[in-house]
C-alpha cells in the first residue's frame, strides 16, 4: 500500500509541476491525485470506520484553511472594488524597482508576523497589481513576497500555522521564539533581497494604466472606511483566535459578515447598477475558485501521506540513519518544499516528547524556522506559495529557475545564523 501511495503522489505532483507542458490544469491533477490516494488507502486499509474518521478529520482541517482563504480573498476584493489600496499606493513615490522591492519585502516580513503568511501574501500581491503594470515584474515581486511572508511568519507564534501548532502544543513560547528566530528569519529575507538588488539595478517601476470602473467613483469616506475596516478585520483575526480559542476561519467569517453589513448600510441609497460592483456578492464572483479547488485537492492528497504514517516513518528513518538533530531538521525543512509542512511538523511533534526536549529547546525552535521557511524553495511548498501561484499564475518551473536558488541561499543563511546564535547564547 505504501509503495502505491508514494507512486501515485509522485505522479500527481509531477502532473501539477508540468501543468503547462501537458496542458492539464493543476486543479484537475490535484483532485485526481487526492481521489486515487484515498481510494487506494481505503481499499488496502480494510478498516472503513477508521478511514472515514480520518477523512472527516482531513476534510475538517482542509475546510478551515479553505474558508479562511475564501474570506481573506473576498475582503481583499471588496477593498479593491472601493479603490481602497490607493490609501497605500498613493504614499509610495519611488520609481526604482530596487527600492520598491526592499520596501515591499520588509512590509511583508513584519505584516506576516502580525497577520499570517497566507493573508499577507494575498494582500501584498493585490497591492502589487496596483503598483506594477508589467506582468513579468509582478511575477518577480510576487515570488519575493512569498519568501518574505514565510520568513516573517516563522518568528511569530501566530505568523505561520506550524509555529502556531508548536505554540499550542507547548513546544515553544511566543517571546522565546521571537528572540530566537527574528535574526535568522531576517537573514532569510535579506540574502535574497541583496541578490535581487543587483538584478534589478536601473529598472524603473511601470505603473498599470488607470481604469475607471463602470463610470462610478467611490467617495473618499467609502474608500477609507472599506480599507481600514477590511485591514482591521484581517489584523484582528489572530487576536480573535487568542481570546476565543476558536479557529481563525471563524474570525475571518465573522469579520466578513461585519464588512458585508457595513457595506449594505453605506450603499443602501445607491442605484442597483452602481451598488452591484461594490457588494460582497460581486466580490465572491471575482475570487479564483479554480485555485480554491486546487488547494482542496493538494491538501487532501498530502493528508493520505500523514494517515498512512509515511511521513512519520520517514522522520524515524532519518533519526536512525542520520542521527544529528541539526541535519535532520534541515532535511525536514528541505522536504517541506515538496510536502506540506503541517504534517511534517505534526510528525515531528509525535516523534519527540516534551520530557526529552523541553519547551523552547534547540529542536523545537529550529524546526519552527526550517519548516516555516523551507517551503519557500518551491512555489507549492507553502500556503503562501500556492496562493501566489493562483493569484499571479506563476509557473512551477519559472519559480524553480528564477527563485528557488535565491530561497535556498536565504534558507541556509538563516540556518547558519541560528546555529551560530544558539552556540553564542548557550
Amino acid at each position: 500500500m505504501i509503495g502505491a501511495i508514494v507512486v501515485i503522489f509522485v505522479i500527481a505532483y509531477a502532473a501539477i509541476a508540468l501543468e503547462h507542458p501537458i496542458k492539464i490544469n493543476k486543479s484537475a491533477s490535484a483532485l485526481v491525485g487526492a481521489g486515487l490516494l484515498w481510494t487506494v488507502y481505503a481499499v488496502w486499509s480494510g478498516d472503513h470506520a477508521l478511514v472515514e474518521r480520518q477523512l472527516n478529520e482531513s476534510v475538517s482541517s482542509t475546510a478551515q484553511i479553505v474558508f479562511f482563504l475564501i474570506g481573506a480573498m473576498t475582503i481583499v476584493e471588496v477593498i479593491d472594488a472601493h479603490n481602497g489600496f490607493e490609501v497605500i499606493t498613493s504614499l509610495i513615490r519611488t520609481r526604482k524597482q530596487v527600492t520598491l522591492m526592499w520596501l515591499v519585502g520588509f512590509v511583508t516580513f513584519f505584516l506576516s508576523a502580525v497577520l499570517d503568511n497566507l493573508t499577507t501574501t494575498i494582500v501584498m500581491i493585490s497591492l502589487m497589481k496596483k503598483l506594477l503594470g508589467d506582468q513579468r515584474d509582478r511575477l518577480f515581486f510576487a515570488a519575493m513576497i512569498v519568501i518574505a511572508a514565510n520568513a516573517g511568519g516563522a518568528w511569530s507564534a501566530i505568523g505561520d500555522v506550524t509555529t502556531t501548532m508548536l505554540w499550542i502544543g507547548g513546544q515553544i513560547t511566543p517571546l522565546a521564539i521571537l528572540k530566537a528566530l527574528f535574526l535568522p528569519s531576517l537573514i532569510n529575507l535579506v540574502v535574497p533581497l541583496l541578490v535581487v538588488s543587483f538584478q534589478l539595478r536601473g529598472q524603473v517601476v511601470v505603473p498599470p494604466p488607470r481604469v475607471e470602473q463602470d463610470g462610478f467613483q467611490t467617495s473618499l469616506f467609502e474608500r477609507n472606511l472599506t480599507f481600514f475596516l477590511g485591514l482591521g478585520i484581517l489584523v484582528m483575526v489572530p487576536a480573535f483566535k487568542t481570546i476565543t480559542h476558536l479557529p481563525p476561519f471563524m474570525g475571518i467569517l465573522f469579520g466578513l459578515g461585519i464588512l458585508w453589513t457595513v457595506g449594505e448600510l453605506v450603499h443602501r441609497d445607491k442605484e442597483d447598477d452602481e451598488k452591484k460592483r461594490l457588494t460582497l456578492v460581486h466580490a465572491l464572483t471575482r475570487i479564483d475558485m479554480g485555485s480554491i479547488v486546487f488547494f482542496i485537492g493538494i491538501l487532501l492528497a498530502v493528508a493520505t501521506l500523514e494517515h498512512a504514517h509515511i511521513l512519520e516513518k520517514l522522520a524515524k528513518w532519518l533519526d536512525s540513519s542520520v542521527g544529528r538533530q541539526d541535519i535532520i531538521v534541515v532535511m525536514l525543512g528541505l522536504l517541506s518544499a515538496i510536502v506540506d509542512n503541517v504534517p511534517l511538523v505534526a510528525a515531528s511533534m509525535g516523534m519527540y516528547s516534551l520530557t526529552q526536549y523541553p519547551p523552547d529547546s534547540f529542536l523545537w525552535e529550529f524546526i519552527a524556522y526550517c519548516a516555516g521557511t523551507g517551503g519557500s524553495i518551491l512555489i507549492i511548498g507553502s500556503a503562501a506559495g500556492v496562493a501566489a501561484m493562483a493569484l499571479e499564475k506563476i509557473h512551477f518551473f519559472w519559480y524553480v529557475r528564477r527563485i528557488s536558488g535565491l530561497a535556498l541561499l536565504g534558507y541556509f543563511g538563516g540556518v547558519a545564523a541560528y546555529i551560530v546564535q544558539y552556540q553564542l547564547l548557550h
